[in-house]
């Protein structure tokens, strides 16, 4: 920071001049508490306590003719289901503009770091009214390898290790967000949480909490237990949550990287009776890299999911994927993209598609788009999109980062 350098700069200016007057003065050294705590990137220091500041700011507006949505199919987990835009006439408009800053205090202790965070967020702003702001996180924690965390803030129930590695991935996965998931609306985890990880060395950690902490009465409280794994190439994880009503859930996943291959492996349970499984390989020789992926549920669907890579030259990524699901109607999708990087800062993608289903038209969709990143962490990206089923959508997307 520029004031901190004239401030450094100052001190040690004096501190010379004043070695002219006095030969045993010595030489002046700056300490900086968040040098000391191996802190970086935009902080701010007092005499023991190192503050980080870290952000982001992201706009995106589509504007277009595409709110109707076509349903291609319903799963059974929650009742999502899998649309297609469709045109109806009418221009439709969504914003959303999203910020957030977080404060990280930190100070040394004799059980190690002992840190205070606090995160201000604005979600999905898409009016002109004011934004109304909240603390998405507010939380005190201490401790190194053994860390103990109490306030508002995130679960420690791990639900990654599964993500398909295809393109296009899964239509359930999808539903889920990109994995397996839950039916039971029992075992809330996060929100006003007491936590304790601790990194038991080789890559082994546990943690156990009790989440979804309430005023309340009978009590709400869920408690929640986890072990991972990272290491060797390998993410692996167990996580399971149980409330004090009886209702629970189980999460476990796997990723291995055994160059040329890539295995993902991953399991969802909950006391609904709801079981979601999904696997995944993927294996790349030279340019090209092959993917296959699939999913099933309690209920009888499944999915599964193949793509072929090639990178045709630096820069230059080809695709070809598609996917299919059986449950309460068929549904598959065949898409080819490519992805070009035509400079240091700009990407150029575009593909092609089509897209059918059992209970509606199929769709034969086209998109495109440029990407722009030119350093200081700001990126935009503008895009187009349109379909057989007169439904077409341009959207600007903006951002920076702040650390």
């Amino acid at each position: 920071m520029k004031i901190r350098s004239l401030l450094l700069g100052s001190i040690a200016a004096t501190g010379l001049a004043a070695s002219g007057y006095a030969a045993d003065l010595g030489v002046v050294t700056s300490l900086d508490v968040c040098d000391e705590l191996g802190l970086s990137g935009l902080t701010i220091s007092s005499d023991d306590n190192c503050l980080q500041i870290t952000g982001n700011v992201s706009m995106e507006y589509s504007i277009g003719d595409y709110g109707t949505g076509t349903v291609y199919v319903t799963f059974s987990r929650t009742g999502g289901t899998y649309s297609v835009n469709t045109g109806n006439g009418t221009t439709d408009a969504d914003l959303d503009i999203d910020a957030w800053l977080k404060f990280v205090a930190t100070a040394d202790s004799d059980f190690g770091p002992a840190t205070a965070t606090i995160k201000l967020l604005v979600d999905s702003l898409s009016t002109t009214a004011d934004p109304a702001v909240v603390a998405d996180e507010a939380w005190v924690g201490i401790g190194d390898t053994t860390m103990l965390m109490a306030g508002h803030k995130s679960s420690i129930f791990n639900d990654g290790d599964d993500a398909p590695l295809n393109y296009l991935g899964l239509f359930n996965s999808s539903n889920v967000d990109a994995g397996v998931g839950f039916a039971t609306t029992g075992a809330a985890t996060g929100g006003n949480v007491i936590q304790v990880v601790s990194n038991l060395g080789n890559g082994l950690s546990i943690g156990g909490a009790v989440e979804d902490l309430q005023t309340s009465s009978p009590a709400i409280i869920t408690g929640v237990g986890v072990i991972s794994y990272a290491g060797d190439g390998i993410s692996a994880h167990a996580s399971g949550a149980l409330d004090a009503a009886g209702a629970w859930k189980f999460h476990a996943g796997f990723k291995g990287t055994w160059d040329p291959i890539t295995i993902v492996g991953a399991v969802a349970a909950d006391d609904t009776g709801w079981w979601n499984v999904l696997g995944s390989a993927s294996a790349t020789f030279d340019m090209f890299t092959l993917a296959a992926s699939a999913e099933a549920t309690v209920a009888g669907e499944w999915g599964v999911g193949g793509s072929l890579s090639a990178a045709v030259t630096d820069g230059v990524t080809l695709n070809l994927g598609g996917r299919y699901f059986s449950g309460a109607a068929n549904v598959y999708q065949v898409e080819a993209g490519v992805s070009a990087a035509v400079t240091e800062t700009i990407t150029l993608t575009a593909a092609v598609g089509a897209e059918d289903s059992t209970i509606a038209a199929a769709a034969v969709y086209g998109k495109a788009g440029l990407a722009w990143a030119p350093g200081g962490g700001f990126t935009a990206s503008i895009a187009g999109e349109a379909n057989t089923l007169g439904a077409y959508k341009a959207t600007f997307k903006a951002a920076k980062s702040i650390k």
